[in-house]
């Protein structure tokens, strides 16, 4: 097979004129070429920190691409290809006839949410071009996205594409009453929102199929509210932006229709999918979901940077379909974190983080949350991101005091800096509104409520792991890394002036995957210190890790009696997990059932005011 020429990692290359438009480029109202506008953004970015680190970035990328070539060129040097094909072809027999066909998804999408309730107050914004932000836009009217302009994208570059562009200061109360109004509207539809069998039991009181129920739906809340609202109806949530905006889609439910709307859909529009890997799957020619078939046998040798069964899902147009509400047990974390001018002044950043750990405490006590392991987020005035993290053996205080003075502990380690984001997150959490467990042994053998999004294994002799790590790596509803991408992308855009400081309050529901990421420049009087850490190098120093086995499953590990005790915890509960997860798995749901489904955000948004 020919080499192909590994990318030139050039700061003119059109892979870092792309990465510079950011990863809101795939808006629905947005060009389909963007080149000229790639190239306005890039021009009126050069010079700034944001853009060398973004070149440094994309160096990186295509480096990282080149090795992966090269692999991909070894791997399939003097391999017959043809027995792998037809393996892989057996393994989408057996996914297509896992397809779910009798549920019908219906996802919701308000049309460029801030910009609409704005035209409501000022009509006579109607046909201009404007947008909601001060340094860094939230979003964009439909007439704005024309000229390249979209979220997350800075105010002056903004301007340059549009000089005509009209901007207007957030009013997140107003955004927050019409929300609420539209939420009630979806409510009477489905009390639960996301829950299954509502709509269902809606449209059979009313004898209407799910196109008339959606369109009553659209017209209910355009009536009430004067918004318009976008849908997409499918077995699962893959056509959610086809008619954006105020319109509707229904994809036909049968294969052949799913798998041609697939064949020339863009990789880029597949949730799971994020930049870095749309170039990665570029490089290995596959452009659009169609190009996944073409490729099967380089995925399959490289299923461990790709992930074949997820890619091959993709083709298929095989999702999960299992719509329900956030449970508060999937919960993994909450945190706040806080955009600001970048700021080297030691009392001033102390200040930030002393705001932002009163944020994180206030959110604790009203959610009834508490955790073990507190980690201190920030990033440089460079745009590189890096965290701190400090476990403790008892519950961490929902004080502001308390949360202030852990994030202070792991800051100061890092001081002098110059920081334009700061932020404070608890993990290994325990819901205080729950109930009691039973006391007594018993409890450590109750099962485990298992993640309704949790994805069933293929095959059903693979050898169970136990370790977390491993067990993480099942998901196939995305690629390998989209997380640990996705995040590092969060608080784009360019200095913001102090009037616009931006706060930020997460609930992570998906498990963090290991961060990778490279320490600030070292200081002459700097002790080394890992770039990723659970506790500070104090704390660190204490532990006594060495080689034991686990009495259970006879692994040999490197740990400390603390992580043994943890390991054996979990071998001897894994049996039962798994009983549970077989349990739950094995109910499956009424035929036709309707789901209404909207953006967790905006669900998660409304219970936290709630």
């Amino acid at each position: 097979m020919e080499s192909e020429k590994p990318p030139e990692p050039s700061q003119d290359s059109a892979s870092l004129l792309k990465r510079l438009a950011g990863p809101s480029s795939t808006k629905a109202g947005l060009a389909h070429d963007q080149t000229a506008i790639n190239r306005i953004i890039a021009e009126a970015s050069k010079g700034s920190k944001f853009y060398e680190n973004e070149k440094r970035k994309d160096k990186e990328l295509s480096e990282r691409i080149a090795k992966i070539l090269k692999q991909r060129d070894e791997a399939l040097q003097g391999v017959d290809i043809r027995p792998i094909e037809r393996n892989i072809d057996h393994l989408l027999k057996e996914l297509e006839s896992q397809r779910d066909l009798s549920q019908i998804v219906v996802h919701v999408d308000m049309d460029a949410f801030y910009c609409s309730v704005e035209l409501l107050d000022d009509p006579s914004l109607q046909g201009k071009p404007f947008a909601v932000g001060g340094g860094v836009l939230s979003t964009a009217s439909y007439e704005a996205r024309k000229f390249g302009v979209r979220s997350g994208m800075a105010t002056f570059v903004a301007k340059k594409l549009c000089p005509d562009l009209i901007l207007l200061t957030s009013n997140f109360e107003r955004y927050s009453e019409m929300s609420d109004k539209v939420m009630d509207i979806f409510e009477r539809y489905d009390p639960t929102m996301l829950s299954s069998r509502i709509i269902t039991k809606y449209c059979e009181e009313h004898m209407i199929d799910a196109d008339t129920c959606v369109q009553e739906i659209r017209d209910t809340v355009f009536r009430e509210t004067s918004l318009t609202v976008s849908a997409g109806i499918a077995p699962n949530k893959i056509c959610s932006d086809k008619n954006k905006p105020n319109g509707q889609y229904h994809l036909p439910f049968d294969c052949t229709s799913i798998k041609a709307f697939m064949h020339d859909l863009s990789i880029r529009k597949v949730p799971g999918v994020g930049r870095v890997n749309e170039r990665l799957l570029e490089a290995l020619g596959i452009k659009t979901c169609g190009d996944i078939f073409k490729h099967r046998a380089t995925l399959q040798l490289m299923d461990k940077q790709f992930g074949l069964v997820f890619l091959l899902r993709t083709h298929l147009g095989i999702a999960s379909n299992i719509v329900q509400p956030i449970q508060r047990e999937e919960r993994k974390s909450i945190g706040a974190e806080r955009t600001f001018h970048a700021l080297s002044n030691k009392t001033q950043i102390l200040r930030k983080l002393e705001e932002v750990a009163g944020e994180l405490g206030d959110d604790m006590v009203r959610e009834g949350w508490t955790g073990k392991t507190v980690t201190l987020k920030y990033k440089l005035d460079t745009f590189q991101v890096f965290t701190r993290a400090k476990s403790f053996d008892r519950w961490v205080s929902s004080n502001k005091e308390d949360l202030f003075a852990i994030g202070k502990e792991l800051l100061l380690l890092e001081l002098p800096l110059t920081l334009r984001l700061i932020g404070l997150r608890v993990t290994k959490l325990k819901d205080l509104h729950a109930p009691e467990p039973a006391g007594g042994i018993k409890r450590f053998f109750e099962p485990s409520n298992s993640s309704p999004r949790k994805r069933p294994r293929l095959s059903s002799n693979a050898e169970y792991c136990n370790d977390e790590e491993d067990d993480a790596g099942e998901d196939h509803e995305s690629m390998p890394g989209f997380y640990e991408e996705e995040e590092n992308a969060e608080g784009r855009g360019f200095d913001a002036p102090d009037d616009e400081e931006q706060t930020h309050i997460s609930h992570d529901v998906k498990p963090p995957h290991h961060e990778q990421r490279t320490r600030p420049p070292a200081r002459p009087s700097d002790p080394p210190f890992s770039a990723t850490t659970s506790k500070p190098m104090s704390a660190r120093q204490g532990d006594r890790v060495r080689h034991q086995d686990c009495p259970i499953c006879r692994k040999l590990l490197e740990t400390d009696n603390k992580g043994l005790n943890a390991h054996i915890d979990f071998c001897l509960s894994r049996n039962v997990i798994m009983e549970a997860q077989a349990e739950a798995q094995s109910t499956t749901m009424k035929p036709k059932d309707f789901v209404l489904s909207c953006p967790s955000s905006a669900v998660r948004k409304r219970k936290r005011k709630r």
